[in-house]
């Protein structure tokens, strides 16, 4: 019985021992890790800073400059409007499809010989008068360049022309 003693002691300092040398190693591998990782927040905080720093310039930098010019100090600059393509009436009336395709707005649709008559005995000038500035009138509402301003005034033009050759 002495001998069955004996192992269980002998399996208790060696279990004992073990734990012992796992704690150990433990402890010293988290030295170790902290030691060589120590700086890694250090450098990811720096780096973050940095790169939001980065981002933060980029969306609030300067796009453009003011300046004030005393009179005498001024020089007149030549302003150039780019005066818009011409188009032809069919491609122009790609832009005023939207209302004159299904009539929106009391537009008279296109082709509808009947929703035509009283606009084109006013006259082609007229109507492109209205079409080019905007008109409100009883039946309905046509905004300035059929709401395209891109459009120019001959473009605008061929277009109505477009229209009213659509019903002769």
């Amino acid at each position: 019985m002495s001998e069955e003693h004996m192992n269980d002691s002998s399996f208790s300092r060696l279990f004992i021992l073990m734990v012992v040398a796992i704690t150990i190693l433990l402890a010293l591998l988290m030295v170790l890790a902290s030691n060589t990782a120590g700086d890694v927040n250090v450098r990811l905080d720096e780096r973050s800073e940095l790169e939001g720093n980065g981002i933060i310039a980029s969306r609030i930098a300067k796009v453009g400059e003011f300046a004030v010019q005393t009179a005498e100090a001024a020089t007149p600059a030549a302003v150039v409007a780019e005066e818009p393509e011409a188009l032809s009436g069919e491609q122009a009336y790609a832009s005023c499809v939207a209302c004159h395709g299904s009539g929106i707005a009391g537009a008279p649709k296109f082709a509808d010989a009947d929703a035509w008559a009283p606009r084109i005995t006013q006259g082609l000038d007229k109507l492109t008068e209205h079409a080019i500035n905007g008109f409100q009138g009883d039946s309905g509402f046509m905004p300035a360049k059929g709401g395209n301003t891109s459009l120019s005034d001959e473009s605008v033009r061929a277009a109505v022309q477009y229209m009213m050759d659509a019903v002769k």
